[in-house]
């Protein structure tokens, strides 16, 4: 089987169909990429960048076309290192790497189509018959009774665990965050305690702080402290970007400093970045990204280093369809997965790209069945949502305000 063509299909459709999320983000974007070969299989990745910056993707697919063409997919580590290698000034982590991390999905997608096997079996086999999940929920809709509703929205789903953000966004008001530390860890203890009021004790609580890409003003490490010191008392499984990412350091000190489960991650790419934080020990859980993070095979080599720190993974998976399905294969090939990450009440962006891939029993994920990703992306999808310049998320700042 040799490849005879790579391509990039931008998209944009609705964000979810969660009345929640859509208060404050109604439209997402997408990338795939597309490996055509001389068989009438097709592989097909998805990279999160499309979720960011979708128009600067097709350019940096065309980048690495060339090194595709007319190769044979059986050796994918040596098509990810020629590639890697190429852009070695400008894709040893970020951007570049990212965009890498579709096409390399769109490589197992094929590989699998074409061994007749999903991809999990591919990066080192099941690992597990069923793993938990939760609903990622995006902000903590305001006033209280709004988010209570919004609880109860993911346990009707059948979700037994639920992560909500720090703060709160009021459709009328805005996002909004409390100045002082003292402020934001008595805001933050007053919703937890009107959640688990709410829930009971048997469901699983996160919290998000978002620091790593803050809407509102971002957290130092004493403001971290104070707030994780409040929450202590409310059996967090995790809290998440409590911190920027410019400051391993402070991670470290922050996980040594509190009894709640510091998770973090989603932002970092590539091996080498990981393992500053790593070495450092500046996650209780690690949260690598299989669509963003640099490729299925970086993930799993991530996944071995936290695993030798007995650190594990929770994914993190907000791309679309094509993001929730690398990562749960991803999940199912590690023998130190948590949890996974699960959009809740998606749109057609996850539900007419992932189909029945995704099955969801008792609030656990069961492992594919299909071979490869378990994705399609038919002409009848491509018409129905096409790309939309500038749907792109970002945080708005003065001369460029978010499509919403």
């Amino acid at each position: 089987m040799i490849i005879t063509d790579v391509r990039t299909i931008l998209l944009t459709g609705p964000c979810t169909n969660d009345p929640f999320i859509l208060e404050c983000r109604t439209l997402r974007s997408a990338a795939f990429i597309e490996i055509h070969t001389n068989t009438e299989l097709t592989g097909l990745g998805e990279t999160y960048i499309g979720y960011f910056f979708p128009e600067s993707v097709p350019s940096i697919v065309e980048f690495f076309k060339p090194i595709l063409i007319g190769q044979s997919i059986e050796d994918i580590p040596l098509l990810w290192r020629r590639m890697f290698h190429c852009g070695n000034f400008w894709c040893r982590v970020g951007l570049g790497l990212s965009v890498l991390n579709g096409i390399e999905a769109a490589l197992w997608d094929l590989q699998g189509k074409a061994k007749g096997l999903p991809v999990y079996e591919l990066l080192g086999g099941l690992k597990h018959q069923e793993l938990p999940c939760y609903a990622t929920g995006g902000p903590s809709n305001y006033p209280l009774e709004r988010l209570g509703a919004k609880l109860d929205h993911y346990l009707s789903l059948g979700f037994k665990g639920i992560k909500v953000g720090a703060g709160s966004f009021d459709v009328n008001k805005g996002w909004f965050m409390p100045e002082s530390s003292h402020e934001i860890a008595a805001f933050e203890a007053a919703k937890m305690e009107y959640i688990r009021n709410h829930v009971g004790g048997e469901v699983q609580i996160m919290m998000d702080g978002h620091m790593g890409n803050s809407p509102t003003n971002t957290w130092g490490l004493d403001t971290a402290k104070i707030v994780l010191k409040a929450l202590e008392p409310y059996n967090l499984l995790f809290f998440e970007e409590p911190l920027h990412y410019t400051d391993a350091a402070s991670y470290t000190e922050l996980c040594k400093s509190t009894s709640v489960p510091i998770a973090g991650g989603e932002c970092l790419t590539g091996s080498g970045e990981w393992k500053t934080y790593i070495d450092q020990d500046c996650f209780d859980i690690g949260q690598p990204d299989a669509s963003f993070t640099g490729g299925l095979g970086t993930c799993m080599e991530i996944a071995g280093m936290l695993e030798a720190k007995n650190r594990t993974i929770a994914t993190h998976s907000w791309g679309a369809g094509g993001s929730l399905m690398q990562n749960i294969h991803f999940g199912f090939a590690c023998s130190n997965t948590l949890l996974l990450e699960i959009p809740p009440d998606y749109a057609g962006l996850h539900s007419e790209i992932v189909q029945d891939s995704f099955r969801m029993v008792n609030g656990k994920v069961l492992p594919p069945q299909r071979p490869g990703l378990g994705i399609v992306l038919t002409d009848a999808i491509k018409n129905k949502y096409p790309f939309i310049p500038g749907s792109g998320e970002f945080n708005d700042v003065p001369g460029k305000r978010l499509m919403t």
